[in-house]
């Protein structure tokens, strides 16, 4: 049985798939434009889960360092995110996602 200090890289790979699913579904469901963004992170999140489980695995740390990465580009897309999300709330005083049909031409 394959194990990351103890537990079995099944539970890491169910877990990260679920989380993965839920940020997904988030991002299709919800409307409410704080919401997808928080959808993305989860996502970006599982993803990070697996590759620290895998590197920590296979003792390469290869993945870690990837994983810094991602977590710097997320770091920049949350502010950029949430000032697209200031804007368009002093635009249009909502930030659900539908009312941005009226600030097409």
């Amino acid at each position: 049985m394959k194990t990351v200090q103890g537990i079995s890289l099944d539970y890491y790979i169910w877990l990260s798939a679920a989380l993965f699913t839920i940020g997904v579904l988030g991002v299709l469901y919800r409307r409410n434009s704080i919401i997808i963004f928080m959808c993305i992170e989860l996502m970006l999140n599982a993803v990070n889960l697996l590759l620290v489980a895998f590197a920590s695995y296979y003792q390469d740390p290869q993945g870690q360092v990837f994983v810094f990465f991602i977590m710097a580009v997320a770091a920049a897309e949350v502010a950029v995110g949430l000032a697209i999300l200031v804007l368009m709330h002093m635009n249009t005083k909502s930030i659900d996602i539908k009312v941005l049909n009226r600030l097409k031409w």
